[in-house]
């Protein structure tokens, strides 16, 4: 695992670097237990602790004092991650909707020929598809190597809305079903919404957009 801790406690951010941890040779890195969360049930989340772990100097990483460059990098990139993750999310609240709306009939005719239905599943994929396209111009970006940082915060920003909007249009479409456990709807919904606060939230990247907008 990577650690960044302050090497120099006087020096601001310029005084953080980053280091290699091995759980498995370092005495003392002890993993607490992990969090109930209401989604992401897949990513075990836990507390880290370090009891006097010593770690030599072929542990750091780069050089001294340049964690907090290093944690900037990794984060302007994981928000593509993010991004990608929220578009994927979206799709499959849009395809459950969509095969539920086209399945489920009332007063004798499936519910995706009422107008009311055929709207929301437009937006969502419109939504969708819009997500998509700004994490493929950030993705492309970074691959070019150009300067990415405003491009994976719009599609950070954006596309982690839209997942948590497009699921939870997800719900209202399967009606009292989405409320329950039986359809993959209410889980779309719970893991959409750690999109909006992870790798900065929403209000972070508003922040962060404004200023590359501003500089």
């Amino acid at each position: 695992m990577t650690l960044f801790a302050k090497t120099d406690p006087e020096a601001g951010n310029k005084g953080i670097s980053s280091f290699v941890v091995r759980p498995e040779e370092d005495d003392g890195f002890i993993v607490e237990g992990t969090e109930e969360k209401l989604g992401d049930k897949g990513c075990p989340t836990a507390e880290l602790r370090f009891d006097d772990v010593y770690l030599p100097q072929d542990r750091l990483l780069g050089d001294e004092g340049r964690g907090f460059v290093h944690a900037l990098k990794t984060l302007n990139g994981g928000r593509i991650t993010i991004a990608a993750r929220s578009v994927g999310i979206a799709q499959a609240a849009l395809d459950a909707a969509s095969d539920y709306a086209t399945d489920r009939e009332q007063f004798d005719q499936p519910i995706s020929e009422f107008q009311a239905i055929q709207h929301k599943i437009a937006d969502m994929d419109t939504k969708t598809r819009a997500a998509r396209l700004l994490m493929h111009d950030a993705a492309d970006k970074k691959i070019r190597g150009e300067s990415f940082a405003k491009e994976a915060a719009q599609a950070k920003l954006y596309a982690s809305e839209v997942s948590r909007e497009v699921a939870n249009e997800g719900i209202q479409i399967h009606g009292g079903y989405g409320y329950t456990k039986d359809f993959p709807a209410e889980r779309f919904y719970r893991d959409a919404k750690l999109n909006e606060i992870y790798e900065g939230t929403s209000e972070v990247l508003r922040n962060t957009i404004a200023g590359e907008l501003l500089e």
